[in-house]
C-alpha cells in the first residue's frame, strides 16, 4: 500500500529525513515513533503528500505519487487518503454530520450520498446520537470520532494519523486507541499512526522507531 525509499527532506541546513525506507502492506496497522524533532510528522507529512521530499520514490497504492500535478495530487489526496490530527479541525459552524459530509462533497458526490455516509460513518464510531451535534456541544473523544469519521468519509486507501489521542484524557484516548484497531479490522483499513504512546504502539502490528532522521 505504501513504498516509500530514499526519502531525505531537509529545511534549509538542517537535514530532517536521511534516506527513509518505510513500507506498509494493506490492512496493516503501523506506529511511527521517536524523540520530539526525530522527523516523524515530516515524514507522515510526506507520505501523506502534503509536503514533496527533496529526494527519493514514494508509490502509494500502486500510484507514483511524486509524478502528479498538482490537481491531480489534490484529487488523489481526496479520494485516496485520510488525515486524523491532534487538532481535529472540524467546522465549528456545522454539524458532525456537516462536516463528515465535506470531503465526499469536495469529491462530487450528491448532498444525499455525502449525507448517508456521514450518518453511517458516525454509527460505526458511535456517535449516532449526535448526527445534529455542533462540536462546542461534543467532548473532546467525540469530537476526535467526528474527525475520524470524516477522514474515512471516502474510503481512502490509507488513515494516516497524528498523535491523534495527544489532547485526551486516559480513558477517552484508550477508547480512541481501540476505535483505530475496530475500524482497521472492520473495514480492512490500513493505518499508519505518528504516536510518542507506547501502550498504542503496542496494539499496532508493527512499530518503528525514527532517530535523527533515520530508522533504527
Amino acid at each position: 500500500m505504501i513504498d516509500a525509499k530514499n526519502i531525505c527532506k531537509s529545511f534549509g541546513t538542517l537535514q530532517v529525513l536521511k534516506n527513509v525506507d518505510f513500507s506498509v502492506k494493506a490492512g496493516e496497522v503501523v506506529a511511527i515513533m521517536g524523540a520530539s524533532g526525530a522527523g516523524k510528522s515530516t515524514l507522515l507529512q510526506i507520505l501523506g503528500t502534503l509536503l514533496t521530499p527533496d529526494a527519493g520514490s514514494l508509490l502509494i497504492d500502486g500510484t507514483n505519487v511524486l509524478s502528479l500535478g498538482s490537481k491531480a495530487l489534490s484529487a488523489f489526496r481526496n479520494q485516496r487518503i485520510g488525515f486524523v490530527f491532534q487538532a481535529h479541525h472540524l467546522l465549528p459552524e456545522f454539524t458532525a454530520v456537516e462536516n463528515v459530509m465535506i470531503p465526499k462533497l469536495i469529491g462530487g458526490s450528491s448532498n444525499r450520498e455525502a449525507d448517508a455516509r456521514a450518518r453511517e460513518l458516525l454509527t460505526l464510531v458511535g456517535l449516532e446520537a449526535r448526527f445534529s451535534h455542533k462540536p462546542s456541544e461534543l467532548s473532546g473523544g467525540e469530537q476526535q470520532r467526528v474527525a475520524i469519521a470524516r477522514a474515512l468519509a471516502n474510503k481512502p486507501a490509507i488513515l494516516f494519523a497524528d498523535e491523534p489521542t495527544g489532547n485526551l484524557d486516559s480513558h477517552t484516548k484508550e477508547e480512541i486507541h481501540q476505535l483505530f484497531l475496530t475500524l482497521s479490522k472492520q473495514l480492512g483499513q490500513t493505518v499508519v499512526i505518528v504516536t510518542h504512546d507506547a501502550g498504542l504502539a503496542q496494539l499496532c502490528d508493527r512499530s518503528c522507531y525514527l532517530v535523527d532522521g533515520a530508522f533504527v
